[in-house]
């Protein structure tokens, strides 16, 4: 542990659960001792100077003083690579809090006036908690049913809005066993306070206990969900889901996370917004190859749960 971890930063800072929150950490108590060093160099040298070279008598006169290239020089230059050090170490930090890793376990958060409700691939639904297993990279996949949240988890050090008509996304991996809390940070209404939820940690085998009582009988797996409701929405007769082979609208066989070209020759990647907007918006952005308004919206038609079970579907064509 780098020496400026001020012994530390745990005294008057929320639990370390991740090791992004390690990273932070660091980097916060680097700014902290190099804005003390600063302070004392600046307000102290100032102090110095006033009681030096007060004038001592009416007749003393201020003496002649050139500059001095070198400070100049050195009181420019220190700061600055200061500034590019902490700018490159804080991208660093930034880069690997928004990389998401790959076959991360994907957790799908709906923020609503005033609560957070949590729903597993295999169809759980729970509200204000979320349980994941130790030592595993975990994926939300956030998104609003009225106005903006924030979920924020202290201990990780992570923060994310949840925006209404998108998706956004963040991924942590917790390294310690117990509950944590999480609050919303953008305020959303008059009980926004009481958006209190928390994040509980445990081992492998209690998540995989948790998943299996928790999921009520008879109840499908998102993908299964998503792909009855692709049935009766009657979206088979249009889009293929076994084969690259088009029919009246393009394939969704692999297409998730893949590139499509657009009618306009740009390029966008297939992801969970693309696919929302899809649905919701289909002349926003047509496939190449295809007409323009064949595809009815299904806007109003379908809710936020309905939805987060097509794109599950969409991203289950492998």
């Amino acid at each position: 542990m780098m020496w400026f971890n001020i012994a530390k930063a745990q005294s008057f800072m929320p639990t370390q659960g991740t090791e992004i929150a390690k990273q932070v950490d660091n980097l916060y108590g680097f700014l902290l001792i190099t804005s003390f060093i600063a302070c004392v160099l600046v307000i102290g040298g100032m102090i110095y100077f006033v009681m030096k070279y007060k004038r001592k008598s009416d007749n003393d006169k201020t003496a002649y003083i050139s500059h001095n290239t070198a400070l100049e020089f050195l009181w420019s230059f220190i700061p600055l690579v200061i500034f590019l050090a902490v700018f490159a170490w804080g991208w660093y930090i930034f880069h690997g809090m928004r990389s998401m890793p790959k076959d991360a376990l994907e957790i799908n958060v709906l923020g609503k006036q005033w609560a957070w409700e949590v729903e597993y691939k295999n169809g759980y639904k729970a509200v204000n908690e979320i349980v994941v297993p130790v030592n595993t990279d975990v994926k939300l996949l956030l998104t609003s049913q009225d106005v903006i949240h924030s979920f924020f988890i202290p201990s990780f050090r992570i923060k994310q809005d949840a925006v209404p008509g998108r998706y956004t996304a963040l991924w942590f991996r917790a390294e310690k066993l117990g509950e944590f809390h999480a609050f919303c940070t953008e305020y959303c209404g008059t009980t926004h306070s009481g958006m209190i939820g928390k994040v509980r940690v445990v081992t492998r085998e209690e998540f995989d206990k948790y998943m299996e009582e928790g999921q009520e009988e008879g109840q499908l797996p998102l993908a299964k969900r998503g792909e009855k409701l692709f049935a009766l929405k009657a979206c088979a007769s249009c889009h293929a889901v076994d084969n690259p082979a088009a029919k009246v609208g393009p394939s969704l066989f692999q297409v998730f996370n893949h590139e499509v070209v657009l009618a306009d020759g740009s390029k966008v990647v297939a992801d969970e917004n693309y696919i929302r907007e899809s649905i919701l918006q289909p002349n926003a952005k047509v496939v190449k190859g295809f007409p323009q308004g064949v595809m009815p919206t299904f806007q109003g038609q379908i809710n936020e749960n309905e939805l987060n079970a097509l794109i599950e579907y969409v991203k289950s064509l492998k």
